[in-house]
């Protein structure tokens, strides 16, 4: 190293401002196509929660009512962004909590309460979970008449 002219060695310690400034232009185009991206992945991460709190809350609902036999009423509160289970003698048996960017929609109705009958029967209503932030991709939550509770994607926010 010592053998090097003085020029050869002081050009070769470091990087120049105009390398610098490349890397960092190249690191902000690769970034802002990544964002995008990332922020739908998120609101589908979201959805995807909401919808299977949903689902765990029509279920407790489902068996409830046949462990209690008693009816069990699901109330959806987009509000607070909350779900409760009540059973006929309006006694309080769950509460669950979901995304504040998210909303759950009722197919045909204003309804945002489902019940659940002891002999396995219930409303047939299907649910849709949005990111009301995003245009991610929206779950419903279909229950039927036998009380058969799927999740399909799809559906219109």
């Amino acid at each position: 190293m010592n053998s090097l002219p003085t020029s050869l060695r002081t050009a070769s310690l470091g990087f120049t401002l105009i390398e610098l400034m490349v890397t960092i232009a190249v690191l902000a185009i690769i970034i802002s196509i990544a964002a995008p991206s990332i922020s739908t992945q998120l609101a589908n991460q979201r959805v995807k929660s909401t919808a299977a709190t949903l689902e765990n809350a029509l279920k407790e609902a489902k068996v409830e009512s046949v462990i209690r036999r008693q009816s069990m009423e699901l109330s959806i509160d987009n509000n607070n962004h909350a779900l409760a289970i009540v059973s006929e003698n309006s006694d309080d048996i769950a509460s669950y909590s979901y995304s504040t960017d998210n909303t759950i929609e009722v197919d045909d109705s204003d309804n945002m309460t489902i019940v659940f009958r002891p002999n396995k029967h219930a409303d047939a209503v299907t649910y849709t979970v949005c990111d009301s932030k995003n245009s991610s991709t929206s779950i419903q939550v279909i229950v039927t008449a036998t009380a058969s509770i799927s999740t399909i994607g799809g559906g219109t926010c």
